[in-house]
């Protein structure tokens, strides 16, 4: 099947995900192998975020490729709420692979009492100190395309780099707990450090999926566009000319560019039909043009004084005892 052409966005996106995840792999060889050598808790349970994040890299690779599908009769808006799905997973999996596991080796490490010996923790420690290089630079790397792209709140939009800016984060945090756990367990010779730090991380690994789940499933439900764009939609509509009064506006996110707007207007009397929809291509121009995502635009031409006159006889019909007449006229003039 084809694709669409992927945006200067989604290529950045892309490579942000590709460097992400060649960190990731780099860095949950090295854990894994410094935590089987230190017998380290905190090590191994950043091992296992590390794995988790790897996955969640391919995911979101799966993401951006599926999404660019063009629109189809199954699919008629298009196939960009597969990146919603796919964080979704990846949510999914740093619960699963990354805070549990973490859970698992916090409490195996307290039920086992102090035996856990020092022997290559130095190495640990080193692999941990290079782990936190990496993650920074991928995390960098994923800022510096959110601000190319707008700051936070445009960023926000594209699920996968949302994903990798809160996998990078949370990674910076989850290895300095762990660096500190080793730390503090060599000093003071007492695992509960360690455990402790295993646990911080779980902890830490939950909430961030808890949090980029929540996300996800608000946009494959259907969420609308940020208030900025709606404002600016609402602004131009009531701008209008031959628009009497915006009596709706409705949007939905259907992808990181793509956003569907269906808006009810009412036009100014003593228009003809072919005057109608002019008016209704010239405004869904100006709304494209002034909302780039806004690729989805319908408008629904009514009467809002018979459709309110309507809608008071309909209501006054519907009480208790109320004689109902013949169908009540909704005074539309026509979609467009």
């Amino acid at each position: 099947m084809s694709h669409k052409p992927s945006t200067p966005s989604d290529r950045r996106t892309r490579v942000t995900v590709l460097v992400a995840l060649a960190a990731n792999l780099v860095i949950a060889v090295a854990k894994a192998v410094g935590g089987l050598i230190a017998g380290s808790p905190a090590l191994l349970s950043e091992a296992a975020h590390s794995v988790a994040d790897s996955l969640n890299e391919v995911f979101l690779l799966a993401a951006l490729r599926r999404s660019l599908r063009p629109a189809d009769s199954r699919h008629p808006f298009g196939y960009g709420k597969e990146r919603f799905f796919w964080s979704l997973l990846a949510a999914v999996g740093i619960f699963v692979m990354g805070g549990c596991f973490s859970f698992y080796q916090g409490f195996d490490a307290l039920r086992s009492g102090s035996t856990e010996t020092h022997d290559g923790y130095v190495v640990g420690l080193v692999v941990l100190v290079v782990a936190l290089f990496a993650e920074g630079a991928s995390l960098l790397r994923a800022l510096h395309q959110v601000r190319k792209q707008g700051g936070l709140a445009a960023g926000a939009r594209d699920p996968a780099l949302r994903t990798v800016v809160a996998e990078d984060g949370t990674a910076v945090l989850g290895v300095t707990l762990a660096i500190a756990g080793m730390a503090l367990h060599m000093v003071t010779g007492r695992i509960v450090w360690e455990a402790s730090a295993s646990l911080g991380i779980g902890a830490l690994l939950v909430y961030v999926a808890y949090r980029l789940g929540r996300d996800a499933r608000d946009q494959l439900i259907g969420q609308a566009a940020d208030l900025e764009s709606s404002s600016r939609i609402r602004s131009l509509l009531d701008a209008q000319p031959e628009i009497d009064s915006v009596e709706s506006l409705l949007t939905m996110q259907l992808g990181p560019d793509s956003t569907l707007v269906a808006a009810r207007v009412d036009l100014v009397p003593g228009l003809d039909s072919e005057e109608v929809e002019l008016v209704a291509v010239r405004i869904k121009r100006s709304v494209a043009h002034t909302v780039p995502e806004a690729d989805q635009i319908f408008l629904d031409v009514t009467d809002a004084a018979i459709a309110r006159r309507a809608a008071r006889a309909e209501h006054a019909d519907s009480r208790p005892g109320a004689h109902v007449g013949g169908p009540a006229a909704t005074g539309e003039r026509g979609g467009a």
